[in-house]
């Protein structure tokens, strides 16, 4: 018989067969996949020969480690010079705190040393405080206020000294106070030929300048030039006891007060007194430090002087002829 016709005459059996072997693999095939489900999430309890379950400790995998971006810090592929990124900052060891001057007794500081006041005035007002302060190395003062430098020393302050009986400029520098005086400078011992000429009159004022001094009113002076010169190169012994503070009044300042001036000193003999406010000397305006110094540049070689201050509130002006 041909093979066409046994297919044709056993088709049903033959479709009925694969049907069958079908789902005898789809059934098996599911159950395996239960009992897997099923075995493997129930713990394993092994059987031991005296037949008691004993429960058996399932290894736990570790929790995962975070991630984190350490190894890209530590290295710091972005840059080769700055170096890690990470880095903890190490404390500076070698930065100190700068060292503090000593304020406990800043009327006896010591002398700054190499340091000379040309002018002093003091205000009410520190910040207005001005002085002319000659480092070394320095052919001609500069005006200095609170905080600027003289060398290597900055001004801290600047005023009187009751204890020196002198305007003072306080400097700092370092650890050190140090204090620079308008009238440090000691009197000098006169040679003994010069000894009976130099001697100084009452208040201190050598005979030889008070007699060079004449007084025609109590407005109008003649004076030697040598007067001038000697006035100019002695000025700390011949003004010690003269004190200038700056007047001011709705923040300008209007002149130079006096204060110390007694008959029997220099400036009593010029016919100043106590308490007068000085304002201009040959029309430079003593309020401006800038004037004030150009005034006195000029001393030396001015013919007559004529002096403008306002005396118990009314002004007065005092004529010099310098002969």
């Amino acid at each position: 018989m041909a093979f066409d016709a046994l297919v044709k005459r056993f088709f049903p059996v033959i479709v009925l067969g694969l049907i069958a072997f079908a789902a005898y693999f789809q059934s098996a095939a599911l159950t395996s996949i239960v009992a897997s489900a099923i075995f493997d999430s129930a713990p394993a309890t092994p059987v031991t020969d005296d037949k008691t379950p004993k429960p058996v400790a399932t290894a736990t995998s570790d929790a995962p480690e975070p991630k984190t971006a350490e190894p890209i810090l530590s290295r710091n592929p972005f840059d080769s010079q700055t170096g890690p990124l990470n880095k903890t900052p190490e404390a500076d060891t070698e930065t100190q705190a700068a060292p503090q001057a000593d304020l406990s007794n800043p009327l006896a500081a010591p002398d700054c040393g190499g340091i000379q006041a040309h002018v002093i005035t003091e205000s009410p007002e520190p910040t207005w405080s001005i002085a002319v302060l000659q480092a070394q190395g320095e052919t001609l003062g500069k005006m200095r206020r609170v905080g600027d430098a003289v060398g290597d020393k900055q001004v801290a302050y600047i005023g009187y000294n009751p204890v020196k009986s002198s305007p003072s400029v306080w400097l700092t520098g370092g650890p050190q106070l140090c204090q620079v005086l308008l009238f440090a400078q000691a009197p000098e011992t006169p040679p003994p030929a010069a000894a009976a000429s130099a001697a100084p009159a009452p208040g201190g004022v050598p005979k030889d300048i008070t007699d060079r001094i004449q007084k025609v009113s109590d407005t109008e002076f003649h004076v030697d030039r040598a007067v001038v010169d000697n006035i100019l190169e002695n000025q700390a012994q011949l003004m010690r006891t003269a004190r200038i503070v700056p007047e001011q009044k709705d923040g300008k300042i209007l002149g130079i007060r006096l204060f110390g001036i007694r008959p029997d000193t220099l400036l009593g003999k010029l016919g100043l007194q106590n308490g007068d406010r000085l304002e201009t000397i040959n029309g430079f305006d003593m309020a401006s430090p800038e004037k004030a110094l150009e005034a006195y540049a000029r001393l030396r070689t001015a013919d007559s002087l004529t002096v403008k201050v306002t005396r118990r509130g009314s002004p007065v002006n005092i004529d010099f002829k310098i002969q």
